[in-house]
């Protein structure tokens, strides 16, 4: 699918938003942010609800939208799914008649998603007589989610749509969200202010601030990036694609490759298939550095690593060090202090301890 490119500039009293996208076609782009930085004004200019005073939209090699030559592409007629941070879902249908609503208004021969499908994907086959009223907040952001697929769109828009709910809510409806990724093929643009869930669903990463957008790039490579705010975090790490290559059920550790052939990690985790692939998040705060491999240890990940860059952190006693792992990224959050004892500087090579109960898959 080719890539989604828009170009928006809207202006709506004290705020300006300007800003030139080139987004994958497939795959989750993640617009993150903090409130008020434009992510929401880009969902709704892309969906047409927003009409920019200068725009550009194309989707998969089709206009929607060209201030230039005056063009618009209405919003009924983008071929588009919307998932607000409420569900929205009609109370007077049952889950069945919700989703069968979106379902019925595209053409036969046009549905990529049929009703068993979605309900599959979201875990809701057993909720289907049953009204919105008697869901729970994850259930019906689950059927709101599956209404919006089941629209066929070449497009899926999902603003904030774990926002509304608790920790536990949120814990439930995220392996679905990572099921949508990993199986079906639409694109999604997902806004959200939380680091961690951008860090485990999106492949592409946005960072917006008042009305632009600062970076743009692989979510691994703009989360290593020490220029950017994203690195001054508290949340601030590295996502890793790891490949599983084996699983220590007595100890219940999983052990992941480091793409490229890197060395393992070893993680706390439920087993999984061999070969396959889980994500972990890496966080700058865990990360302890060595100028030797340290065996007598209660930690189990140590990596030969080489320094890249060193800044100073927004914490004037804690310095951000870039770190280099066959050919991977990583970010280390330590004092000023022990900076200066190892005596840091680019091309050094050092050990970069983390501990497994730290790792988040």
């Amino acid at each position: 699918m080719t890539p989604l490119r828009a170009r928006l500039k809207l202006t709506r009293d004290a705020f300006t938003l300007d800003v030139d996208l080139h987004l994958p076609g497939r795959g989750i782009s993640a617009l993150f942010g903090h409130s008020g930085s434009g992510k929401t004004s880009c969902l709704r200019c892309l969906a047409g609800l927003e009409r920019a005073s200068q725009a550009f939209v194309e989707v998969d090699g089709v206009v929607w939208e060209d201030s230039a030559s005056g063009y618009f592409l209405p919003p009924h007629l983008r071929p588009v799914g919307y998932v607000f941070q409420e569900a929205s879902l009609f109370p007077h249908l049952s889950v069945r008649g919700n989703l069968e609503f979106g379902w019925r208004r595209v053409a036969p021969r046009e549905r990529k998603v049929d009703v068993e499908q979605a309900c599959q994907l979201l875990g809701i086959g057993h909720l289907l007589e049953r009204r919105p009223a008697t869901l729970s907040g994850g259930e019906a952001q689950r059927v709101g989610i599956a209404r919006a697929l089941l629209s066929s769109p070449r497009l899926l828009l999902m603003d904030e749509p774990l926002a509304a709910l608790d920790s536990s809510r949120k814990r439930e409806i995220l392996p679905y969200l990572e099921r949508l990724h990993d199986e079906l093929d639409v694109p999604v643009i997902y806004v959200s202010h939380a680091l961690d869930e951008v860090a485990r669903l999106a492949d592409h990463l946005v960072l917006l601030e008042e009305g632009k957008a600062m970076a743009s790039g692989p979510i691994g490579d703009t989360l290593a990036r020490l220029d950017l705010s994203l690195a001054q975090g508290e949340d601030a790490g590295v996502v890793l694609e790891c490949a599983v290559r084996g699983y220590d059920a007595h100890y219940q550790l999983l052990d992941l490759q480091l793409p490229g052939g890197g060395p393992l990690l070893r993680i706390a985790h439920p087993t999984r298939p061999p070969g396959s692939t889980l994500r972990v998040k890496v966080q700058a705060r865990d990360v302890s550095l060595s100028l030797t491999q340290d065996c007598a240890s209660s930690i189990l990940n140590r990596l030969p690593v080489r320094v890249k860059a060193c800044r100073a952190a927004h914490n004037p006693a804690h310095v951000l060090i870039s770190l280099e792992v066959s050919g991977n990224p990583l970010l280390a959050r330590i004092t000023r202090y022990s900076a200066d004892q190892l005596g840091l500087q680019p091309g050094q090579a050092l050990w970069a301890q983390i501990k497994s109960v730290a790792l988040l898959g």
